[in-house]
């Protein structure tokens, strides 16, 4: 049997990864240290939802003190998720709480895998927030990497730690850049956690800019995919875009959205935010050729699921 250790795994995408991990026969060591981003409560629904389960060992612990003999030991797989995330809240005195959550807690993560050599993968979530605003056609692994805010810079910093240690070690580590994943469970501080809220309360859709920016958005079912096929098929050193395969406007997505709510959507256009990318879109043939990478879900049906998500919330 497998065992497998996620880092994060109370939050968005780490809790999902859990549950399917645990439907495909792994036995899981879950690991969260409740950062205070957001409000504990969601987090502590999501480990809910995952649910008791006897393969599901939960450490509520922080990784920059973690007790790597008793999680590494008999762990084949690491899925690390844990992050400090957001774009717009990593300036001024907030940058060091993302370098130890998202350089060093990750620095400290390799070095403990180094004396387990039972470890076969090491899959670790990137972002596409390393590109910065993307050019015109798709980018592609190979483009620059430009980060326009301090949570891009320590995600890029956090990929040329990963190939430090590869080349130095050997270590067994494929990056996975994640382009705008949503769905059920989604951060409260996402844009379409933001909006959905605010149309469920008829209050007005907060948009920064102009709205016309676009961004290529991942359903979250997808994004565990891809981290089952990296397991498995990943090469040490591999990157891969996880991308949606669409490019949407802002202002494209809110309308879906209002209909699929069944509300006339009252917009109020704020200041651009230091960070924020133009645009966004995924070119993610290296990831279709080498790991089978296909994203299943339409914006429109992920949109439903995290509705129905966000409508349970409400009434909770």
């Amino acid at each position: 049997m497998t065992t497998a250790l996620v880092t994060g795994c109370a939050g968005f995408i780490g809790s999902h990864l859990t549950q399917r991990l645990l439907q495909e026969g792994y036995t899981i060591i879950g690991i969260d240290g409740f950062t205070p981003n957001y409000d504990a409560r969601l987090k502590w629904r999501n480990l809910s939802l995952i649910g008791q389960h006897p393969r599901f060992l939960f450490h509520a612990a922080p990784l920059q003190t973690g007790d790597w003999e008793q999680w590494l030991q008999e762990t084949d797989i690491v899925f690390h998720q844990a992050a400090l995330p957001g774009v717009r809240a990593s300036w001024g005195n907030a940058f060091a709480d993302y370098a130890a959550n998202n350089l060093v807690a990750t620095q400290q993560l390799l070095d403990a895998c180094r004396r387990y050599p039972r470890i076969q993968k090491i899959v670790i979530a990137s972002s596409s927030s390393v590109y910065g605003t993307m050019q015109e056609g798709l980018t592609d692994e190979r483009a620059p990497l430009l980060p326009l805010s301090p949570y891009g810079v320590t995600k890029a910093a956090m990929e040329q730690l990963c190939r430090a240690y590869v080349n130095a070690y050997g270590l067994p580590i494929v990056l996975l850049r994640y382009f705008t994943v949503y769905g059920p469970r989604q951060r409260p501080d996402m844009a379409f956690h933001r909006f959905f809220r605010q149309l469920l309360r008829d209050e007005e859709l907060q948009v920064y800019g102009d709205g016309h920016q676009t961004r290529d958005f991942t359903y979250v079912s997808d994004a565990v995919e891809a981290n089952l096929l990296a397991a498995r098929l990943g090469e040490a050193g591999d990157i891969y875009n996880i991308g949606g395969n669409r490019e949407v406007s802002v202002l494209e997505a809110i309308e879906q959205m209002a209909a699929l709510a069944g509300r006339k959507p009252r917009i109020a256009f704020l200041p651009e935010q230091a960070g924020d990318a133009r645009r966004t879109c995924a070119d993610i043939r290296h990831a279709g050729e080498k790991l089978g990478y296909d994203p299943q879900v339409s914006l429109e049906e992920g949109l439903r699921l995290q509705l129905d998500d966000m409508i349970e919330q409400e009434r909770g």
